[in-house]
């Protein structure tokens, strides 16, 4: 038997709040401005370019503006998602201009910043610096369509791959090679300047070609990679594109080309450090804290269910997951939409909610009110797929309160309506845009 441990009383009074504290911890932890100081050069000899994409995007130009030298030259502009342009810090002066677009489908408003953007990088010399900002969501943010494919296409096929249930390197090996700016093309834009990429991950392994699908990082992916993938998921393309793509009209730069000789590549949070500072709260309150993994991927609700077998293994003393403790996970999963219609009855949303609803539907599927166990999944940027909430909370009680409330879970899996199915249990979970994205978030806790 393991050394009995004594937990925080406030941890078994309301499990609740002490998974939100979780999740609040995991969320501080990437802030840009607790983690930017680290990492930024020195001020060049001549200006200094400004320029990112993605959820975190305003609250780390923000983080540049108080932290770069005042007597120092700084513009540029970087785009978020439409509602994550967060206030300045009280006394920092606005100096670069954040401007806002469709995420995850990209609109007319992200295309026109991707042209602002590229148009910025005209006449940089060798004695300029760009500082380029990259989070989660940077892809559809920053779209620029390859020549001869429509900002509609483009649209299509981003729609067809997010309800196809591939993961996010197979979605952005496609995004970068439908791209002009994406998949080390803006480093190329950039030269002879010095460019310093500064990035929030969001992706399993953290790799900076796959962040926001890397526009200052060589891609080793090609475009038969990208047509393969088309293809497997099928997903439909015109003509025109299937021949660019086969004839490798739209590759990308490749390691070793001498355009990313004056680049390199910071990660300044990832998801990793995040699920560790939610681990050492929780054993500062007297909890033991594991650690799954912060690469975890796989479609949602299935790896929910296999969340649940290692929490009820721990329930029944079972597994090297000693209890009382808390099971924490990250990663990006995937959610294949089926929009069936209900069996018997009334049909209830069809796909409303994201990763994190659908996994903790899975969960409360595989717990089958399993005593002494709770858990919170939310993503870390505040948005659980294109809802307001951020995820969902499951309890020993889900189910029953579910089966008084006439709340079928089966049903609302077979349509992937998440929300609609927490919604009716005030079990949703709402944050509103955290300024940050390390992506999953999942807290399991077993008393």
């Amino acid at each position: 038997m393991s050394d009995p441990i004594s937990i925080h009383p406030d941890i078994a009074s309301s499990p609740r709040t002490f998974l939100r504290q979780l999740f609040d911890a995991a969320v501080t932890r990437a802030l840009p401005l607790e983690n930017t100081p680290a990492f930024l050069p020195a001020a060049p000899k001549g200006r200094t370019l400004v320029l990112g994409a993605g959820k975190a995007a305003g609250a780390m130009a923000h983080a540049v503006e108080a932290l770069w030298p005042q007597d120092a030259p700084l513009s540029g502009m970087v785009v978020t998602r439409y509602g994550h342009s967060p206030q300045r810090p009280e006394g920092v002066a606005p100096r670069l201009k954040v401007v806002e677009a469709s995420h995850p489908v990209p609109d007319a408003a992200g295309l026109a910043a991707a042209e602002e953007i590229l148009a910025l990088t005209k006449g940089l010399t060798k004695d300029d610096l760009v500082l380029f900002l990259i989070s989660g969501g940077g892809s559809a943010l920053l779209t620029l369509p390859a020549e001869g494919l429509s900002l509609a296409e483009k649209q299509s096929i981003n729609q067809g791959l997010l309800k196809s249930g591939a993961n996010i390197g197979e979605m952005n090996c496609v995004r970068k090679h439908l791209s002009r700016i994406k998949g080390g093309r803006l480093a190329a834009a950039c030269a002879p300047a010095k460019v310093v990429t500064l990035a929030i991950s969001d992706v399993p392994g953290d790799d900076p070609s796959v962040i926001a699908s890397g526009p200052t990082v060589p891609d080793v992916t090609t475009c038969q990679d990208a047509l393969d993938i088309l293809q497997r998921y099928n997903i439909e393309i015109s003509v025109a594109v299937k021949q660019a793509l086969e004839s490798g009209a739209w590759e990308s730069p490749k390691p070793g080309d001498a355009m990313f000789a004056n680049t390199s590549v910071h990660l300044i949070a990832t998801p990793q450090q995040s699920l560790m500072a939610a681990a050492a709260l929780a054993e500062s309150k007297g909890l033991r804290a594991y650690v799954l993994s912060d690469e975890i991927e796989g479609e949602s609700r299935e790896v929910g269910k296999v969340h649940a077998a290692l929490a009820r293994a721990s329930a029944h003393g079972k597994s090297p997951f000693v209890k009382p403790c808390v099971i924490l996970s990250g990663g990006e999963t995937t959610v294949t939409v089926r929009n069936n219609a209900s069996k018997g009855g009334a049909k209830p949303r069809e796909g409303r909610g994201g990763r994190a609803g659908e996994f903790c539907m899975g969960l409360a599927q595989g717990l089958q009110a399993q005593a002494g166990v709770w858990a919170l999944a939310a993503d870390t940027d505040g948005i659980d797929g294109v809802e307001d909430n951020a995820g969902a909370m499951v309890t020993p009680d889900t189910l029953l309160r579910a089966q008084q409330a006439g709340v079928n879970l089966d049903e609302h899996l077979g349509c992937n309506d998440a929300y609609g199915y927490f919604q009716a249990l005030n079990d949703l979970v709402f944050s509103g845009p955290t300024h940050t994205n390390v992506n999953d978030f999942r807290a399991i806790l077993v008393l």
